[in-house]
């Protein structure tokens, strides 16, 4: 099993997460923003990742430091987790409607971290119905967590928001297209031999 734990701890966020790329979409998730648990629950229920996660943030300031951090953490489980890559297919796309939503989203695992994303939503703070999360979901960190975990992923990521009206389908046709694509591109294939690279190294 390819999979990692990693933690966190600042004056900001105290974070925990533990990760498994061959999993069967198995979660665990408490971030005290419950829009945000909905799209990691849906993030590793599509990319087939056992995920367990636990963050204690400054939510009486706001989800910023809670969302962006969540985003470092995970992409370097995800770094940790795929080794050295032998054998993986690298490359991945995936195009997700979800009603009127429709968003494409490819990654490339390189090394070689760039988000390329750009998108102004309509609604600033978008909730869930989670009592038990004291915070709503401000929609301009979403880059914040791209952003995070691709870098530390070491992963290229391309995400195009290609139509949509509702705040809520559109993000999580993101997090649902973007674990397909993740999930396609860390995965085995049988008939790629070392790394698939040129440079030999990724």
């Amino acid at each position: 099993m390819r999979s990692a734990t990693q933690e966190r701890n600042t004056k900001e966020t105290q974070i925990k997460i533990s990760l498994n790329i061959d999993g069967s979409g198995k979660t665990d998730i408490s971030s005290g923003i419950g829009f945000f648990d909905h799209m990691l629950n849906s993030f590793a229920k599509h990319g087939n990742f056992d995920l367990d996660l636990v963050c204690k943030g400054d939510l009486e300031v706001d989800c910023h430091h809670s969302v962006e951090d969540i985003g470092i953490v995970l992409g370097s489980c995800f770094k940790e987790a795929l080794g050295d890559k032998t054998g993986i297919n690298r490359y991945a796309s995936f195009i997700l409607p979800m009603d009127d939503a429709l968003v494409l989203c490819a990654v490339d695992f390189s090394g070689r971290p760039y988000l390329n994303f750009s998108y102004q939503f309509e609604e600033e703070r978008v909730s869930d119905f989670d009592v038990s999360a004291v915070g709503d979901f401000e929609t301009e960190t979403l880059r914040e967590f791209l952003y995070a975990l691709s870098y530390s992923a070491g992963m290229n990521l391309h995400v195009k928001i290609m139509d949509g009206v509702n705040t809520h389908h559109i993000i999580e046709a993101i997090f649902k297209a973007m674990a397909n694509a993740m999930r396609i591109a860390a995965s085995k294939n049988p008939e790629r031999e070392g790394l698939l690279s040129t440079k030999g190294a990724l």
